[in-house]
């Protein structure tokens, strides 16, 4: 089974990032059944979320379930088995020069793969993505050979590469594509009517190259589903805390600017921010976080879980698509991640130093000059 247009990530519900409240391990695979019965057909996990619990828990939770009658979405790219975890940063990807060199990256995703499947409780994925690749993840023969080994091996239907955590990696997701696209089936980036910065400049490249892409961030941090107010208070631990002060209000202003779109559409707005995604090529297919908000108000997630299975099959015009994105423009907003003139060196597995067929890159691209 292909992607379908909506998909549900084991991320949600609190249990392995920390948004809202956290799920008892009973309501989180609950929630996976719920999704299941109201219409979900794709899941997306990752090995890391948890050291393979999140795998474990979608496998118990859709046991009962064909396998023929879902599609199952892994990914793998942070060693968790042999690495040790490095504070806020996470575990080491596979590539770390001081974990392995490139004679042993097939290997390791192999076994890698297999562990995961043995949790899900299947003998295959769907689609099996590069989690957070380094910049050898992106530029990597090796790694790139062993994924297509997987996938001749019965492991996966499909390949793909998930850039992240953060947002960015334009240039360097545009230039593995062009290396190694025919091996390349599905992306998954970060794009919302709030957020239509950066990724929106890599849509043209990913539909060129025959690239399906799957938005995450969907609902941009809640605030779609309409639960989040001015003055949202966050819990301690939330990840949205983090971000700059003033998000929630800035947001809220530029959603209200947008409402008159979804009404016309019959559309809740959390349904409309996945129809704007929907409505562009390349994407084929969105997944938000689920979110437990810490509020009496707040509603319970099982009912956001069925609100964003019921979702209709329209598609928004030429010109509301640019309407939207002119109100949500963030051009310019953060500092992206990957390469950048800001690095000499490489310090960092999610920030490395431009090269210089990422300049030519982007001028062929007509990105500009200002990475």
């Amino acid at each position: 089974m292909d992607l379908t247009t909506t998909a549900y990530g084991t991320w949600s519900g609190g249990r392995f990032m920390h948004f809202g409240e956290t799920l008892s391990e009973e309501r989180y695979k609950g929630c996976i059944q719920l999704a299941f019965e109201a219409g979900f057909r794709t899941f997306v996990t990752a090995d890391v979320y948890g050291n393979g619990k999140a795998d474990e828990l979608l496998g118990q939770a859709l046991s009962g379930i064909d396998r023929k009658d879902y599609c199952l979405v892994g990914m793998l790219g942070h060693d968790f088995h042999k690495g040790q975890r490095q504070g806020n940063r996470g575990y080491p990807r596979f590539t770390d020069p001081e974990l392995r060199g490139p004679e042993g990256y097939a290997d390791y995703m192999k076994s890698a793969c297999e562990k995961s499947l043995e949790k899900c409780q299947t003998d295959h994925f769907d689609l099996l993505m590069l989690h957070n690749p380094d910049e050898i993840g992106y530029t990597s023969e090796s790694v790139w050979s062993g994924m297509a080994d997987l996938k001749s091996q019965g492991l996966s239907e499909r390949l793909g590469i998930a850039p992240g955590p953060a947002n960015g990696f334009t240039l360097d997701l545009i230039h593995c594509m062009e290396q190694f696209g025919e091996t390349i089936d599905w992306a998954m980036l970060i794009l919302n009517p709030l957020e239509p910065w950066p990724v929106g400049l890599a849509l043209p490249a990913c539909e060129k190259h025959g690239v399906d892409v799957l938005t995450r961030v969907v609902d941009f941090g809640g605030l779609f589903f309409g639960d989040m107010k001015e003055g949202h208070e966050f819990k301690p631990g939330d990840h949205r805390a983090y971000r700059p002060e003033g998000w929630v209000e800035h947001g809220l202003e530029k959603i209200e600017k947008m409402k008159s779109i979804a009404e016309r559409h019959g559309l809740s707005m959390v349904q409309f921010a996945a129809i704007w995604n929907l409505s562009q090529a390349p994407v084929k297919s969105v997944v938000p976080t689920f979110i437990q908000e810490a509020s009496d108000q707040a509603k319970p997630i099982e009912e956001r879980i069925r609100e964003f299975a019921v979702m209709p099959e329209l598609r928004l015009s030429a010109e509301e698509i640019e309407e939207v994105k002119a109100i949500g423009d963030n051009t310019g907003c953060m500092m992206l991640k990957g390469a950048s003139k800001r690095h000499s060196v490489s310090e960092r597995p999610d920030e490395w130093p431009m090269r210089e067929e990422l300049f030519e890159l982007a001028d062929r691209y007509g990105l500009g000059t200002e990475w």
